[in-house]
């Protein structure tokens, strides 16, 4: 079987594109409280500081939820590429809530960004159907 590259694939790639800014923005929100809270490197988290750690954790989660992020938009968006597009688009907006609750240093205020798993459970939905048309399941 042969697998296009759609004609509206552009949009994944700027929505991956966009997914960096966000993620080089969070890095130096970390960046700045290090200096703030004068904690310098290898130090992952401060001994004191909760709002320290409430601004590094917001970064880190988004690092460990990135590969998977990545790897979706490609596969949903071989099929769906305006679809993955408005999911990542989502996804992104939500790390950004979730991180500005989580800057507050009130841990619990983190949820707000939680209409991102919209984004997240969307994109797996299409990776899958797109993997199911692929094998000629659908």
């Amino acid at each position: 079987m042969n697998v296009s590259i759609p004609d509206n694939f552009g949009y994944v790639i700027l929505t991956i594109i966009s997914s960096m800014f966000m993620l080089i923005y969070k890095g130096l929100k970390v960046g700045k409280a290090r200096k703030k809270y004068n904690l310098p490197y290898p130090a992952m988290y401060h001994p004191d500081s909760v709002v320290f750690n409430c601004i590094q954790r917001a970064h880190q989660n988004t690092l460990e939820q990135y590969p998977q992020f990545l790897v979706l938009m490609l596969f949903a968006g071989i099929k769906y590429p305006c679809g993955a597009t408005v999911l990542g688009l989502l996804w992104i907006v939500s790390r950004i809530v979730y991180a500005h609750g989580y800057y507050t240093g009130d841990p619990s205020k983190r949820t707000r960004g939680a209409f991102g798993y919209i984004g997240y459970f969307g994109l797996i939905g299409m990776s899958i159907s797109t993997a199911l048309s692929l094998l000629h399941f659908i």
